[in-house]
C-alpha cells in the first residue's frame, strides 16, 4: 500500500530546523529584521526573520508586563526609566538575549497620553508671525511647568552622568550621551543626543546667525567624539538633525545612523538636517549687516506636521484654520 506523501505544509515547516548558518547578510529595522545565509541540506539557503506584530486582544496585553523574564534596568531619571527585557521564558533566563527595549514612564501626565495615543496628523505652516504671537508663547508656558526636569538632571550632574560620552562647559557648552531609545549595542540603529546647557536655545528657532560659529563647533564635536568611541564607524556614516516641533523645549541634536530608517521622528515634517539649518544661517550671514545678528530661524516660516489631539493643532493651528482665533490659555 503505497504512503501518503507529507501534507506540503509539514514538509515547509520542517525546513526552518535544517538550516545551517553561514553568515549574517543584512540587519535593518533597527535590528527588528535579519537576514541569513546558510544551507538546507547541504544547498545555499536565505533566511529573513522579523520580529512579529504584538497581540492586541485583552487577554495577552493583560498578561505582558508579568510574563516578562530576565529585565534589566538600563537608567532612571525622573519619571522616565528603560530596560532590556525578554519576551519568552527559558530554562535558564539568565541565558535568553534580550528581544525588548522597554521605556517606562511613571507617573505619566495628561500630556504624554496625549503624545502616544493613535491619531490623526496635519501638516501646518508656521510663519514667523504665528511664531511670534502664538507658538513663542506656547512654548514658553510648557517650559513654565517644569517639564524639563529630567534634562537639567542630566546637565547639572543628578543623573546619567555614567553616560556621557562627551561634554564641554560653559555659556556654549553641551554634552552627548545615548539616546533612551537605542539599545546601546545595535550600530545601524545607533542613536545619540547632544544637550546644550544653555538656556535661552529653547528650540531651532533661537538659532541665529551670530551662533553658526558655535553650531559649526558642536557638529564637529559631536561627530569626532561618537567615531572616537565607536572606532567602527565613520562620519560619513553619521546624519544629525533636530526636531521642530520637539519633544521637550531645550535645544538638542540627534545623532543617528545614516541606516536608521527614516520613519516616524526621522520623516519629512518633523526632523530637519543640521546641515540645512547651518546652510540657512549662512544664507542670513552672508545678508547686508543692517539684518543684524539677531536674524535666524525665527524669521522664516517651517512647514510640519502635528497629531490632532496634539495642544499646538487644538489650541493654535486648529483655531486659525478655521478663523477662531483666541487668547492663548
Amino acid at each position: 500500500m503505497k504512503m501518503a506523501s507529507e501534507p506540503p505544509a509539514a514538509a515547509a515547516e520542517a525546513l526552518i530546523p535544517q538550516f545551517q548558518l553561514e553568515r549574517l547578510l543584512n540587519q535593518d529595522q533597527a535590528g527588528r529584521r535579519i537576514v541569513l545565509l546558510g544551507t538546507i541540506a547541504s544547498k545555499p539557503a536565505i533566511l529573513l526573520a522579523e520580529r512579529a506584530a504584538f497581540a492586541t486582544d485583552t487577554a495577552h496585553l493583560s498578561s505582558f508586563a508579568s510574563s516578562l523574564e530576565n529585565i534589566k534596568n538600563l537608567g532612571a531619571n525622573d519619571i522616565y526609566n528603560w530596560f532590556l527585557a525578554s519576551s519568552t521564558s527559558t530554562p535558564d533566563p539568565a541565558s535568553q538575549p534580550p528581544d525588548l527595549k522597554l521605556n517606562l514612564i511613571y507617573p505619566c501626565g495628561e500630556q504624554h497620553v496625549k503624545k502616544y495615543s493613535q491619531q490623526g496628523m496635519r501638516m501646518v505652516t508656521e510663519t514667523p508671525e504665528i511664531y511670534r504671537d502664538y507658538v513663542r508663547p506656547f512654548i514658553q508656558k510648557k517650559r513654565e511647568e517644569g517639564r524639563l526636569n529630567w534634562v537639567f538632571n542630566i546637565i547639572e550632574g543628578r543623573t546619567e552622568q555614567e553616560d556621557v560620552i562627551y561634554r564641554e562647559h560653559g555659556e556654549e557648552g553641551f554634552l552627548l550621551l545615548p539616546d533612551l531609545n537605542w539599545d546601546r549595542k545595535t550600530m545601524t540603529s545607533l542613536h545619540l543626543l547632544g544637550i546644550v546647557e544653555r538656556r535661552d536655545v529653547w528650540s531651532v528657532r533661537d538659532l541665529q546667525r551670530k551662533h553658526i560659529t558655535w553650531v559649526k563647533h558642536m557638529r564637529q564635536k559631536l561627530l569626532d567624539a561618537t567615531v572616537k568611541l565607536y572606532p567602527e564607524l565613520e562620519k560619513d556614516q553619521l546624519k544629525l538633525y533636530v526636531h521642530y516641533q520637539p519633544t521637550y523645549y531645550h535645544f538638542h541634536i540627534h545623532i543617528v545612523h545614516v541606516a536608521l530608517e527614516a520613519s516616524g521622528t526621522q520623516a519629512t515634517g518633523k526632523a530637519l538636517g543640521l546641515e540645512n539649518i547651518i546652510g540657512q544661517l549662512e544664507m542670513l550671514q552672508a545678508k547686508p549687516a543692517e539684518v543684524g545678528d539677531e536674524a535666524g530661524m525665527a524669521d522664516v516660516s517651517l512647514t510640519y506636521h502635528l497629531g490632532e489631539a496634539s495642544e499646538l493643532w487644538t489650541d493654535v493651528f486648529q483655531p486659525l484654520k478655521t478663523g477662531r482665533n483666541r487668547e492663548m490659555k
